[in-house]
């Protein structure tokens, strides 16, 4: 236990399989908190079903996109406010599982710094596993993980002009 797995890459389904965890676990009576970074708390069908099914979820996001480039006081602030909670509940040891969805991403914009994630990690309790989100995991965090899962972009039907459908991508 105490295992930290990453879930990166420029293919669909990171959050997916950290929520389909998440079901699992619940499933077996475990604990489990999601974190959500750069997400609004907006119906999301993950959120939805997570809820019903008594995990933890908090969403740290606005309803707009993050300038990767000159990102908003407001969206560093919600991701350093995102980071503080997830330091809090890995720490407690209260959860089997803690889910840090879109951290990745978080860290690669400049929101939050590697550092203070790594530090997170370094304190993670035996009996709780961490998952990270989010494409453009960085190298530090790859390397200080037990587990790293890329998912790889063959195709998409994003590419053909469909767009995020409800229950699917959302």
């Amino acid at each position: 236990m105490g295992y930290v797995h990453v879930y990166t890459g420029n293919g669909k389904g990171k959050t997916t399989a950290a929520f389909g965890l998440a079901m699992r676990a619940a499933g077996r009576g475990m604990r489990v908190c999601v974190i959500q970074f750069m997400k609004p708390d907006a119906g999301y069908g993950e959120q939805i079903s997570a809820r019903k099914l008594g995990i933890e979820v908090h969403a740290f996001g606005t309803n707009r996109f993050v300038n990767r480039n000159n990102p908003a006081k407001e969206d560093v602030e919600r991701a350093r406010n995102a980071l503080a909670l997830a330091g809090e509940k890995v720490r407690s040891g209260e959860y089997d599982i803690v889910i840090l969805d879109e951290v990745n991403v978080a860290m690669d914009f400049g929101l939050i710094p590697v550092d203070d994630v790594l530090s997170i990690l370094d304190e993670v309790p035996e009996r709780t596993e961490v998952i990270l989100t989010g494409r453009y995991a960085p190298d530090v965090i790859v390397e200080r993980a037990d587990l790293v899962t890329e998912m790889r972009e063959v195709k998409h039907y994003f590419r053909r002009g469909v767009m995020a459908r409800k229950g699917i991508e959302f």
